[in-house]
């Protein structure tokens, strides 16, 4: 039996072994590696899905951290979380923008539960938001999943390409069904058996 893993990309936020630590938790296998990995050495690994972390930096920064875009082409589900949401945005041909207030804290989100990745979620629901930027258009294709009073796109999916993204932080006890959503991620976009 091959093993499935999953690919926890690193761009230096303080949450990344969390990620690692809940998906280890559903039982699946999963490595955590740096950003500056050629994509040619993550698909040797042949992950069933990858997730972006998230991070200090912004996307508008010169210098930002990125990543090949041709990663989101390769028909891998791919998650973003806060700076990997946003990245996913800007690299796929949306706009992240400087907010003018920093949200910061446990917000209620209402989030769309027609779709795989909030299946069964209770909505309204708590999540941990820790952002200045914010996504302010989606790239053709995209759609909003999920928004705050201050964030116009709180999440986003697009279905076809299999991209997915969060504002908020599914991997802390503060994103009250944090776990159901990576959980959805793993077993029912991802197709992990959690062996």
């Amino acid at each position: 039996m091959e093993k499935e893993s999953v690919i926890v990309l690193d761009f230096g936020g303080q949450y990344n072994q969390l990620i690692a630590r809940r998906v280890r938790e559903a039982k699946v296998f999963c490595e955590v590696v740096s950003y500056l990995t050629p994509l040619s050495e993550i698909l040797e690994k042949k992950p069933v899905g990858i997730i972006l972390s998230g991070g200090p930096a912004s996307v508008l920064d010169a210098d930002a951290p990125h990543i090949d875009p041709a990663i989101y082409e390769q028909g891998i589900p791919v998650l973003g979380i806060c700076y990997g949401m946003q990245l996913i945005c800007h690299l796929c041909g949306g706009t992240v923008e400087a907010g003018t207030k920093r949200e910061y804290g446990v917000f209620p989100i209402p989030l769309d539960t027609s779709l795989p990745l909030f299946s069964g979620c209770t909505v309204p629901t708590d999540v941990l938001m820790s952002h200045t930027d914010l996504v302010t258009a989606l790239p053709e294709g995209f759609r909003v999943a999920g928004h705050t009073d201050l964030t116009p796109v709180a999440a986003y999916v697009n279905e076809e390409r299999r991209l997915y993204g969060v504002q908020f932080h599914p991997e802390v006890t503060n994103t009250v069904q944090g776990n159901l959503i990576l959980k959805n991620f793993l077993f029912d976009i991802c197709g992990c058996a959690g062996n």
